[in-house]
């Protein structure tokens, strides 16, 4: 009997969880983005079992399947602080912040059950986070005696690992130091009526490695929707204010967060209907499949299954649904009277929790999806989130504003923004868990384990996220919150500030819908032209979503995917020269693969000193002039330690296969 869901792995996990949800929790808060903590996880873990003789691949899988949950609940960052940013809450009460949290989360879990086969089980979606997170259990656990001769289990893939870990780690570091830029960026105005554009490439490893692993398809699509955000939006609406006195950087950042990344928002609105539209079929097979296991369940046949395909039964997904729904409605109910709407709490309550039902499936199924595509860092919850609050502020105004005094819209904002924080936990939750589930599948696990560990650690993350969000706000406040113009350093809180502002939108009816219809447009063209494309070429697309996300994500978080795209695509081509190409090709998965954990790991650690020191840089060696330096010495650097790796990894391969032959 196989070693798999243990009490040690669950408590590392938990412990794990609650460390890296505090360091997530700041770093979004400061920086607007979250990364996945299930590579650091899977590699602490591996650390601290290699000491237990019975340790398998499998209970290092369930550690960091629950340690996940803390790079997963981290997102409600997105949307819980606009509560205190409208001046409804002056802090987080831990009691409803948790609940929200824990049911959100155990929700994602339930609905994404059914989806793991159609976009997991039935998919050919790359995961890329999710593949290099098996890759790294693969080569840490070393592998079985049979396999041995693998690559990725072998001396080469170990190095290839370890190498690209340290590599990215030093650079973060130096990057923290400030010695290196943490990017190449530039802006700048076009012609004469105040037209401005730039871009910005991230140094960052990370991006790097997950353009190697998503593929040229996704690299292109991305860097079309960075084209049509920066090449052209970010132009047009910036002409139109002819605004040539602002700063063309100051000009250029407010024209994307207020114009630009509406439109990116119409087409990931288009895409992610689309994209659900072409599920229906195999989320349909799923739950045909799911039903049969339980019969075959039920029949006392539970050992024909396989071990990999043995999810938690269909039945008490939907009990656990049903029971979820209960505690959802009385949050609602009680939040309803609370903000004084309580003589229409019965319509509140029952639209509400319908509302939470179907949006959730819907956004389980798309997050799932983009997850698949980009991977979990990547995928644009936030856009999710736009799309959530939206729906929400019009129903509440066709269904509730009418009825209700004219001073009522902060209240109405306030409703808006605590159901859109419940489902956008669900949202969280699935666009991670399908990407453990790829781990689990890749490593030979048992699924329903790994959805009772994410459970487990849904409810550890709820556990800690509200008393990390109450310190922020007391130690730093948030930007655009009443008074937070009296504290020195308060924390941005992007995502939460636009989505707020996106419900006070919808609700005071003063939002730009010509931004959202022609990012739709947009959506609509580039669905027509990848289905063009799947019908007349034999493996180039332009996935839909990947287009919207290129023009909805900075370019920080874009360009160096796209060279990363190429980079890995290039390296693959060379490697179908090679004498054994598949190995080949798999060391450059695990090259990228420990590039990942590098910088994940580290920027966890320095997430935690920036959070305990109180200081923006506490690891700066040098001052506010030696910014252009750092770009130059920086961006060279990537670029030479970037050809470095390459050419060493194909030296490694090439000799690898020639001590073989």
């Amino acid at each position: 009997m196989r070693v798999e869901l243990t009490i040690r792995g669950i408590i590392i996990g938990v412990v794990l969880t609650l460390v890296l949800t505090a360091a997530n929790v700041y770093c979004g808060l400061k920086a607007g983005l979250t990364f996945s903590t299930s590579i650091p996880a899977a590699v602490i873990s591996m650390a601290i079992l290699r000491s237990f003789r019975d340790a398998t691949v499998q209970e290092n899988n369930i550690v960091q399947t629950v340690a996940s949950a803390a790079g997963t609940l981290s997102s409600i960052i997105f949307v819980l602080p606009g509560l205190i940013m409208i001046g409804w809450w002056t802090g987080f009460p831990f009691w409803i912040s948790f609940a929200i949290c824990a049911l959100g989360g155990i929700l994602g879990v339930m609905y994404s059950i059914p989806l793991r086969r159609a976009l997991v089980t039935g998919s050919d979606l790359p995961y890329p986070e999710g593949v290099a997170c098996a890759e790294v259990l693969k080569v840490g656990s070393g592998g079985d005696a049979k396999n041995a001769s693998d690559i990725e289990h072998g001396r080469a893939g170990l190095l290839a690992v370890l190498w690209g870990s340290i590599v990215a780690a030093v650079f973060a570091v130096i990057v923290a130091t400030q010695m290196f830029a943490a990017d190449v960026a530039q802006t700048f105005r076009i012609g004469r009526k105040g037209a401005v554009s730039g871009f910005d490439f991230s140094l960052s490893f990370l991006l790097l490695a997950i353009g190697h692993l998503v593929g040229l398809s996704v690299g292109i699509a991305m860097l079309i929707g960075a084209v049509i955000g920066w090449g052209w939006g970010v132009p047009h609406y910036s002409a139109l204010a002819q605004d040539v006195t602002t700063a063309a950087g100051a000009l250029a950042q407010s024209t994307w967060s207020r114009k630009v990344r509406f439109v990116g928002a119409g087409a990931i609105g288009v895409s992610a209907i689309w994209t659900l539209l072409k599920l229906v079929k195999p989320v349909a097979s799923g739950l045909a499949s799911a039903m049969a296991a339980s019969r075959a369940r039920k029949a006392g046949k539970a050992d024909t299954l396989p071990i990999t395909e043995r999810d938690i039964p269909i039945g008490i997904v939907g009990l656990v649904t049903l029971v979820c729904m209960l505690p959802i409605g009385w949050l609602l109910a009680y939040f309803g009277n609370e903000s004084g709407l309580g003589a229409h709490v019965v319509t509140l309550t029952i639209g509400g929790v319908a509302y939470v039902v179907l949006m959730s499936f819907f956004v389980s199924a798309v997050c799932g999806y983009m997850a698949g595509l980009i991977g979990s860092s990547n995928s644009p919850l936030s856009g999710i989130g736009i799309l959530v609050v939206i729906g929400a502020a019009l129903l509440l105004v066709l269904g509730v504003k009418p009825y209700v005094s004219p001073d009522s819209g902060k209240a109405l904002m306030a409703f808006a923004l605590f159901t859109t924080a419940v489902i956008f936990n669900v949202a969280a939750i699935a666009n991670n868990n399908l990407q453990d589930l790829k781990t689990g599948q890749l490593v030979d696990a048992t699924p329903w384990k790994q959805q009772v560990a994410l459970v487990i650690g849904v409810i550890a993350g709820a556990l800690v996220i509200p008393p990390v969000l109450d310190l922020m706000n007391h130690a730093y406040g948030f930007m655009g919150a009443p008074g937070a113009e009296l504290r020195p350093n308060p924390l941005p809180a992007p995502q939460a500030g636009l989505i707020s502002s996106l419900a006070q939108g919808v609700i005071a009816a003063d939002i730009d819908w010509s931004l959202i219809r022609t990012g739709g447009l947009i959506g609509l063209f580039i669905i027509l032209l990848d289905e063009i494309l799947a019908r007349t070429t034999r493996h180039m697309r332009v996935p839909p979503l990947a287009v919207g996300l290129g023009i909805y994500l900075p370019t920080a978080s874009t360009l160096m995917v796209v060279v990363g795209a190429v980079v890995g695509w290039f390296f693959d081509k060379q490697a179908n020269r090679s004498p054994r190409p598949e190995a080949t090709k798999q060391l450059g998965v695990l090259l990228a693969s420990g590039l990942i954990v590098g910088e994940s790991v580290i920027l966890v650690v320095i997430s935690a000193i920036v959070a305990f020191s109180g200081v923006a840089a506490p690891l700066a060696l040098v001052g506010p002039g030696f910014e252009t330096a750092g770009k130059i010495i920086g961006g060279v650097a990537f670029v030479v330690i970037a050809a470095l790796l390459y050419r060493w990894i194909w030296r490694l391969a090439t000799t690898n296969s020639a001590a073989r032959s």
